[in-house]
């Protein structure tokens, strides 16, 4: 899919610098060699798409490609876009001053700002959230119950680079919490991504435990040689989230405690709309937890909650998959045409939903906005 964006976008990049090499190089300078440089960019851009595409060397080295690719070609299609605007003015009302190009310019150099920002610094933002979450269901030892919240790792991401999710841990146990509760895709796709981070992440703790759950990439999200080593790669993340400590939960559920209370905590497979994989058993996970007054459900993918949890007695779901699309300018985001729960809280009567938008990133090392985030849930019985 990636492959197919960075085609369909090179037509539209070739326009775009014919346009500002006739309509502006041109007029800039009669310097040969310069308008000939105008054009370099964009010759290495169809290169490196056909190395991307078709040679390891491009595949090695795809994050840096696609940064690179977003900050000549983006700026470029955009000043193209608004500056088409000026035309009118140009040629039938004869302006010599020409506000959308200045748009453009402007509109340029924020995008710009926006992709270095977003490749260097973003990724790293870590933003503590604190939500509080009212129940008249939850048991009166309950109020006040912290949790952690966090999703979304894709350690195989970092690139072997421990000192983010060393100020993630960090964060993490500085915020006391009762249970810390991670919603899927700790690695991007193989289990072995998790070489030389294990003991860091086993640094989480809680009183009441770390509990996880698989989200889609969990399964190994590409075409694998075999049946056999998909499942073998399974069952190897299975057991080093079990050697860092934490309790997989995999359509099955757990009690957390406190005197003679307790409130059901429930974990489910992936269930994503398609392509993503649909594993999911909510009956079976449930089953044995009807004695419980208060149900939190851990669901990777927040479509889940519209398709079945609505109208069941969970009274939280907590679930990540969407990284809020890792931009944000204010409040515009691409989310909402994708999901219609991508971020924060929702509630609909008395059951809620909190969706996390992710610690790291997916396609490319990006965030703008929708920075890496660690929520704080506590619970609060609410007075009738």
């Amino acid at each position: 899919m990636i492959d197919r964006i960075f085609i369909y976008l090179l037509p539209l990049i070739i326009i775009a610098d014919t346009y500002i090499y006739n309509l502006f190089i041109k007029k800039l300078t009669q310097s040969l060699t310069l308008r000939i440089l105008w054009f370099v960019p964009i010759i290495l851009l169809m290169l490196g798409v056909y190395l991307f595409i078709f040679s390891e060397i491009g595949r090695e080295h795809r994050s840096v490609f696609m940064i690179v690719y977003m900050t000549i070609a983006v700026p470029k299609i955009i000043f193209f876009v608004i500056s088409l605007l000026d035309l009118p003015l140009r040629y039938f009302f004869k302006w010599k001053i020409y506000p959308f190009t200045i748009l453009g310019i402007l509109s340029g150099i924020g995008v710009i700002y926006i992709i270095i920002y977003g490749t260097t610094l973003g990724p790293t933002r870590f933003e503590v959230k604190n939500i509080d979450f009212y129940s008249s269901n939850l048991p009166d030892s309950f109020d006040g119950y912290k949790i952690v919240h966090i999703s979304d790792l894709h350690v195989g991401k970092w690139e072997g680079d421990k000192v983010p999710l060393t100020k993630m841990v960090r964060l993490v146990n500085e915020q006391h919490a009762d249970a810390v509760m991670i919603t899927g895709d700790l690695v991007h796709t193989y289990a072995k991504e998790l070489d030389g981070f294990e003991p860091l992440l086993s640094g989480i703790k809680a009183p009441d435990g770390v509990y996880s759950i698989f989200g889609n990439h969990d399964y190994g999200f590409i075409r694998w040689k075999s049946k056999e080593s998909r499942a073998d790669n399974l069952e190897n993340l299975k057991q080093r989230q079990a050697n860092m400590g934490w309790t997989l939960l995999l359509n099955g559920h757990t009690f957390l405690r406190k005197g003679n209370d307790s409130i059901a905590l429930i974990g489910v497979e992936n269930e994503g709309m398609p392509p993503f994989p649909q594993y999911a058993d909510l009956p079976k996970a449930m089953r044995g937890t009807e004695i419980s007054p208060f149900k939190i459900l851990l669901s990777h993918d927040p479509t889940h909650w519209r398709r079945e949890v609505l109208g069941t007695d969970i009274d939280l779901m907590l679930a990540g998959h969407t990284h809020g699309t890792q931009f944000k300018l204010g409040p515009v985001s691409f989310a909402p045409l994708l999901y219609d729960e991508w971020a924060g809280m929702y509630k609909e009567g008395k059951q809620g939903l909190y969706v996390n938008v992710g610690v790291g990133s997916v396609v490319i090392p990006f965030r703008f906005g929708t920075w890496p985030e660690i929520t704080v849930i506590t619970l609060k019985k609410e007075r009738l």
